[in-house]
């Protein structure tokens, strides 16, 4: 489950217009998130609220043996007025999703456009995208955020920045971070943290990232050892290449071939048939290089990836291949949404010098349903007729069967109004709103995790717990539970 402040992290993002899924270190974000989710321990109760569309606060307790907590804020430059904050409207899938689908890609004039809706496989509307994510404000949606229209006529609204700040209690832990963004392509983020048991004290990580849509670039520099290093991104295909159009504009004369849809049904199917027999994605290459100035050690990995992109029309994959060439370890992923409510992953490590491997895997299915009704082996739809039970023959009433005659004539019924489309439209998104979501991975040492993630009246929930399967007569190796609850 992501924290709440995360959520407004992110939110503050899709408001500027900046793409987070530009980097190399968030190449393995989607088979990272499926299969290395983590588990609550104990009891963890969380508070927050976005005061203010520039001001938000979240407080923690939890309890794991000792009781600690936290108290966090955090501020906006940029008004987040189109945000649902509430726990009881924010949708899960911007919460609990672990598949994630790429961003298109826009130029450096150009926002990217806020995640497809990965239930539809279609990109949402300007107005249904800010309350599917909470990822737009006022001024990117006036600006042409969502549209991914030119927005050069004002530099001044690139110039935003977030502030946050956390404190650990009892342990008097402080941890904050800066980010500044200058131009369009250019971002700058500080995070810092303050602890006695760290050495001087406490440490800073710096990050200079510049994107271009089409490559990313970032530097870093961490007090913490003197390290120094640099990553870079660069796509193409798909929505990479200069010379593809944009998938969601109709091509010359579609218009026109789709007012002939009754002489041209067998040939329209065919073309939908092969359109989503292509793959339409993007191919991902990059590298990082690190240098510690202080113990004079460095490393570096290289990395590739393809994706699907929202406009393609079959099954949502991702595949990844990063590769350690000092240390000799090769890694190679592979996630697809089987389903609207089913998520797969697996993930396998090799190391070249000692011949030693691991594997795991992972999923995410989704649920309309109560857990009860989930664990019974219910269906994830909430569409579900009952059989038609024939007609009874109806028997004569006693007045009749006195005056020896048959019962008179029933009236004929008279015709009931059918249901509006927008009713039936309405009643539709409220049988496809999602209750919960279980998540399960399993690895080589038959070491299992599972989760179940939901929302109960305004609480949103998570119980989880992880087994040793090596240990059956004390399989349980933790458990835990934790509560969000945000207004």
């Amino acid at each position: 489950m992501r924290e709440f402040m995360n959520y407004i992290t992110n939110a503050f993002y899709g408001a500027t217009g900046w793409n987070e899924d530009n980097k190399y270190n968030e190449l393995n974000a989607t088979s990272r998130e499926l299969i290395d989710f983590p588990l609550p321990r104990g009891l963890r109760l969380t508070l927050s609220s976005l005061a203010t569309p520039h001001f938000a606060t979240s407080y923690q307790l939890g309890s794991v043996g000792v009781v600690d907590g936290s108290i966090s804020y955090l501020h906006s430059s940029i008004p987040l007025t189109h945000i649902a904050a509430q726990s009881d409207k924010i949708p899960l899938p911007a919460l609990l999703r672990c598949y994630r689908r790429l961003h298109d890609l826009r130029s450096p004039g150009q926002h990217y456009m806020l995640d497809a809706d990965p239930l539809s496989g279609l990109p949402p509307s300007p107005q249904s995208a800010r309350v599917l994510l909470g990822a737009a404000s006022d001024t990117a949606v006036a600006a042409g955020a969502l549209d991914g229209g030119n927005t050069d006529q004002d530099h001044g609204k690139y110039t935003h920045s977030l502030l946050y700040g956390r404190l650990y209690l009892p342990k008097s832990l402080l941890e904050g971070m800066i980010i500044k963004r200058f131009t369009q392509a250019l971002q700058v983020q500080v995070r810092a943290v303050s602890e006695q048991s760290l050495r001087n004290g406490g440490t800073i990580l710096g990050l200079v990232q510049y994107d271009k849509g089409n490559y990313g670039l970032e530097g870093l520099y961490s007090t913490d050892g003197g390290l120094l290093g640099f990553r870079g991104l660069y796509n193409f295909g798909g929505d990479a290449s200069s010379s593809t159009c944009d998938p969601w504009t109709p091509a010359p004369g579609e218009n026109n071939n789709n007012n002939n849809n009754n002489n041209n049904n067998n040939n329209n199917g065919n073309a939908q048939a092969g359109e989503k027999e292509r793959i339409y994605g993007r191919f991902s290459v990059g590298g990082e290089l690190y240098y510690g100035t202080l113990n004079k050690s460095g490393g570096m990995s290289l990395g590739a990836r393809f994706a699907t992109l929202p406009a393609h029309r079959g099954t949502p994959l991702t595949a990844t291949l990063t590769i350690n060439p000092l240390m000799g370890n090769i890694n190679a992923t592979y996630a697809l949404l089987a389903r609207e409510y089913c998520s797969l992953a697996t993930r396998v490590d090799f190391n070249v010098y000692s011949y030693e491997s691991e594997w795991a895997v992972g999923m995410e299915l989704w649920s309309n349903r109560r857990p009860a009704g989930f664990l019974l082996g219910a269906s994830p739809s909430n569409d579900f007729e009952p059989e038609p039970q024939p007609p009874r023959k109806k028997e004569r009433s006693f007045q009749a069967k006195m005056e020896w005659r048959l019962d008179d004539p029933e009236p004929e019924p008279e015709p009931t109004l059918k249901a509006s489309p927008k009713s039936e439209t309405d009643n539709k998104k409220k049988n496809d709103e999602y209750k919960g979501v279980l998540k399960a991975r399993l690895d080589n040492n038959l070491r299992m995790g599972l989760l179940w993630e939901g929302r109960a009246k305004s609480l949103i929930f998570s119980i989880g717990t992880g087994i040793d399967l090596h240990k059956l007569g004390e399989p349980f190796r933790s458990l835990g539970l934790e509560v969000q609850y945000s207004s």
